[in-house]
């Protein structure tokens, strides 16, 4: 404990002068051990100078300095002078005083200086072997783990903490003995800490971040401060992105805090942090309507948004929830996922029961149905992506409107409470199949509602989510990672946007409202454009763009031009303006639709060109039924 103290400043001193250090130690060990060695061969001992030796003894030593010190310094002992405290300083001293000690052994034993008795030219270079041996040992032990630690916490990523508060505070000691980052500071917005510290951790004005980014080395800022709103860590974000450093959260600081997560658990900054909105709590009753202690059955429950619907129910407590998913492994996922998360309602605990089914096949989701009496089903199962749809013309229809009118049927048939269809922005004046189809399955259940007495039928419309499988926030994270460029298909585009949790939250309190083919409208807030997106994400991972203002950035941003069936904008309502509900971020709106009869014949033929391969005219067919769409002509690969 005592020498543990001494050790931090012997290594904080200058180079040079830990090398002086060290070269005064083995000038000492040459002079110890030439009087060590005059007494083992006289036994007793000596002083230097003695005037009986006259001043042969100094001889001695002037001798083994002279040759010892430049040998030394030729080979390297103080260059890195920790590089030779360990186990391998041993062979690399023994074979330099091997040399050494030829030498001394030369003078000395062979050829024999008056008044220096010649075994101490054998003694005296086994003597200081021996001692500059045990001092790279004593420094290895006394110096080497802590050394060790500097050079390793040297390397670690320098990291800010945004917020000086409990929160921040609590993460500073989760990281305090962490071995992936190293804290040297907080920043914080509170004037009256400014220059104060937290455990020997200086508290910083935000205006000094860009120079902290270069007196600190700070690559990376870590907000913690839960409690902001997003409009205020927009602000903080906007600043940030100036100094060119990474920006990670965390999903509970507390939970880190206590150990209950790793600090492995810091995650980059979700984009949803940047829509400019804090999320509206949801409503119990509404929630609650058509899930609690009753049968819920959910398609597509493997897909981003219907996995999320299954989350969202398992927590209101239905008495059995149904996954129907025809991707094997999607249905594994999710199945397994949630059967970790057990939840009971008031009949006890929820069944969980997986159909490896697809909604196309009506004899198989007929047997479903008629097994489980489901009272509320949320239809997300759908092809969604732009492009792969566009270029399967025949499986978008089959599985988009021919899937969801066959399901919708058969609620009806079986007297399903709720049917409740997930749409989206695209279904508005679409150009393109995938929002063609899905407009088409919309007036299905608008048609059906229409001669229901049993079933109310409904459909909730809404722009992206972020994070989805289609998404395009995973795949800039992940061009960004691997060096860019990232590819947008047009400068200008713009899209609305969603976290997945408050879509699947809205859409179950939407089912609630429904009186009977209605179209509902989730608010989406202020529409993003995609470049400014892609931008903000660059700057958020530390990086810089590459463009013509700035050649030597980091990630270039390259436009691919429009894909097939793709628009630069997306609406939410075809008609007049939508009716505000109960509900502050769910409107409603009126869409006009075929009654019944004309709707099936319509898919009638709409089903025998595609049986036909008449791919051209069931895009036609499309176009006629559809209000809006205009194909730009067939791109289906097989066509």
């Amino acid at each position: 404990m005592f020498l543990s103290k001494f050790a931090s400043p012997v290594l904080n001193l200058p180079r040079v002068a830990k090398r002086l250090i060290v070269l005064a130690v083995d000038a000492s060990l040459c002079v110890l051990t030439v009087w060590l060695a005059y007494y083992l061969r006289l036994d007793y001992w000596i002083s230097l100078t003695n005037p009986d030796f006259g001043w042969n003894p100094m001889a001695a030593v002037g001798m083994s300095l002279l040759i010892a010190i430049p040998l030394f310094i030729v080979n390297g002992f103080y260059r890195a002078i920790f590089r030779y405290s360990g186990l391998s300083a041993i062979f690399t001293v023994s074979k330099v005083i091997a040399v050494y000690g030829v030498i001394y052994a030369a003078i000395f034993t062979a050829m024999g200086v008056s008044g220096v008795p010649r075994t101490v030219g054998i003694i005296q270079p086994i003597l200081l072997m021996v001692f500059v041996g045990l001092t790279r040992l004593f420094a290895r032990f006394w110096l080497g783990g802590l050394y060790r630690n500097q050079l390793q916490l040297a390397n670690l990523p320098r990291v800010l903490i945004y917020g000086a508060g409990a929160t921040g505070r609590q993460l500073a000691g989760a990281l305090a003995n962490s071995h992936e980052m190293r804290v040297v500071g907080f920043i914080d917005d509170n004037k009256a800490l400014h220059k104060q510290t937290i455990n020997d951790l200086k508290i910083f004005n935000p205006q000094d971040l860009p120079g902290l980014v270069e007196t600190l080395g700070v690559n990376t800022v870590l907000l913690a401060f839960n409690a902001a709103s997003r409009k205020r860590r927009n602000e903080i974000l906007d600043s940030i992105s100036k100094s060119k450093v990474a920006v990670r959260t965390l999903p509970r600081v507390t939970e880190i805090a206590a150990g209950k997560i790793s600090v492995s658990d810091l995650r980059e900054l979700d984009i949803d942090d940047l829509l400019g909105r804090d999320p509206v709590s949801p409503d119990p009753k509404l929630l609650s309507k058509n899930i609690l202690g009753k049968v819920v059955l959910v398609t597509g429950a493997g897909g981003s948004i219907g996995s999320e619907l299954c989350r969202q129910i398992l927590k209101v407590g239905p008495a059995q929830l149904l996954l129907v998913e025809q991707s094997e492994f999607a249905l594994y996922q999710i199945h397994q996922e949630l059967e970790q998360k057990p939840v009971a309602n008031n009949h006890g605990q929820v069944i969980l029961i997986p159909f490896l089914a697809s909604v196309r096949d009506e004899v198989r989701m007929d047997s479903i149905l008629a097994k489980f009496k489901p009272q509320t089903i949320f239809h997300a199962a759908a092809y969604k992506h732009v492009p792969l749809v566009e270029h399967n013309l025949s499986e978008g229809i089959h599985n988009n409107v021919f899937g969801t009118f066959t399901m919708a049927k058969l609620a009806l048939k079986h007297s399903t409470e709720n049917f409740v269809l997930i749409s989206t922005d695209k279904a508005v004046r679409p150009t393109n199949v995938m929002g063609a189809t899905k407009r088409l399955a919309e007036m299905s259940l608008q048609a059906l509602a229409e001669t229901s007495s049993t079933t109310v039928f409904s459909m909730v419309r809404f722009g992206n989510v972020l994070g989805s499988s289609g998404s395009v926030v995973p795949l800039f994270r992940q061009q960004i990672r691997d060096g860019g460029p990232i590819t947008l298909t047009h400068q200008d585009i713009t899209r609305y946007f969603m976290t997945i949790p408050e879509a699947a939250q809205l859409v179950i309190q939407a089912s609630a409202l429904a009186k009977g083919g209605d179209v509902f409208l989730l608010d989406m807030g202020e529409p993003i454009k995609i470049y400014d997106l892609a931008v903000r994400m660059i700057e958020l991972s530390g990086l810089t763009l590459k463009d013509e203002s700035n050649p030597e950035g980091d990630i270039e941003i390259q436009i691919t031009g429009l894909r097939p069936g793709e628009k630069l904008y997306e609406e939410l309502l075809i008609g007049n303006e939508p009716k505000q509900t109960v509900h502050s971020r769910i409107l409603m709106g009126t869409e006009s639709y075929l009654p019944i009869r004309e709707f099936e014949l319509e898919l009638l033929e709409l089903s025998r060109f595609l049986n036909q391969g008449k791919l051209r005219e069931a895009s036609e067919t499309l176009c006629r039924c559809v209000e809006g769409y205009s194909a730009g002509g067939v791109v289906d690969w097989v066509f």
